[in-house]
């Protein structure tokens, strides 16, 4: 397997363990993995952005624009930010979920209609997930990212039991049932 996985989404969403798990199959399928993180102002509700390429052999860790074979976006003007780095034949994975920007909160800019349907219309092969439902009806919205996750698992062809390998080395035990419960069900999407 060789793929260029870009994740977005905002600070406090989960996507830096995200990448983790990411590299945690990596190493269970004895691939190589490179990882860049850039954090921006992520405590302050910023964007994150994080490159992970996963290959026999991995040089560098940066996706070039055009290049990503998958987009893993936990918000969706974080998605449409990112449109451009997606291959012409790339996945654009989606949580519908919207998070105001600050100037958006502030009255200054209006946050975009309709985001999803524009990337789509724009020839970007785009699954919507409402990965925030989802979470909240498991009772613990901090699962989003997994759930993420497991809907990317599911596109990438991925074992599940990988993925639960994969999941256990990267959360606390006190969290590991909800986190799988989540996994499960974003990997059960269609």
């Amino acid at each position: 397997m060789e793929k260029n996985i870009l994740i977005v989404g905002v600070g406090g969403q989960g996507t830096l363990l995200a990448s983790r798990i990411l590299g945690n199959i990596a190493d269970l399928m004895n691939l190589d993995c490179k990882l860049s993180e850039v954090h921006g102002m992520a405590q302050r509700g910023g964007s994150v952005v994080t490159h992970v390429k996963l290959a026999d052999n991995v040089l560098s860790p940066v996706i070039a624009e055009g290049d990503a074979d998958i987009i893993l976006a936990f918000e969706q003007l974080e998605a449409f930010r990112a449109r451009h780095y997606l291959k012409n034949d790339g996945t654009l994975i989606v949580n519908t979920q919207k998070i105001l920007p600050m100037p958006c909160i502030t009255g200054a800019m209006e946050y975009p209609e309709n985001i999803v349907d524009t990337i789509k219309k724009e020839g970007k092969n785009t699954v919507a997930v409402d990965a925030l439902h989802i979470a909240n009806e498991l009772g613990n919205v901090k699962t989003v990212n997994t759930v993420m996750i497991g809907g990317l698992a599911k596109i990438l062809g991925l074992d599940l039991a990988i993925l639960e390998k994969a999941l256990a080395a990267a959360v606390p035990e006190k969290v590991l049932d909800i986190n799988r419960l989540a996994l499960k069900r974003g990997y059960e999407l269609k």
